[in-house]
């Protein structure tokens, strides 16, 4: 079972950028689909955007053109550039590892439920 640690948040205005990271152990990221999911106070936790083991890409449509996943197997490191910030981008932000699901569909891999491994979050803050 991974351990992830995230990293990278912070307070922003409106439009600006931030870059999130999750550093992982115990597991290698690249194995199976990974993913960031983010929850405001008294939601759920929503699903932002996963990559899969073969580097395919899904993004929630909220976040979709703006915000950018990425993985770098060689120091096992999982990313989120968000950019073009905006308030209701207001959340702590979780990575996920360890997917549970075999089918490689949307109904399973946006479901928190999906994932074995979580990291502590990052409090990512947007001001207007």
């Amino acid at each position: 079972q991974a351990q992830l640690v995230e990293s990278g948040g912070g307070s922003v205005q409106t439009g600006g950028s931030l870059k999130l990271s999750c550093a992982a152990s115990g597991s290698t990221l690249s194995s199976s689909s990974v993913a960031w999911f983010r929850q405001a106070p008294g939601k759920e936790r929503d699903f932002v955007a996963r990559i899969s083991w073969s580097g395919t890409t899904n993004y929630a449509d909220s976040v979709n053109g703006r915000f950018t996943i990425s993985r770098d197997n060689a120091k096992n490191t999982l990313y989120l550039q968000m950019n073009n910030l905006k308030p209701e981008d207001t959340a702590v932000y979780y990575c996920a590892a360890g997917a549970r699901f075999s089918a490689d569909t949307a109904s399973a891999y946006t479901r928190a439920d999906g994932y074995i491994s979580w990291g502590q979050g990052t409090q990512v803050t947007v001001s207007s």
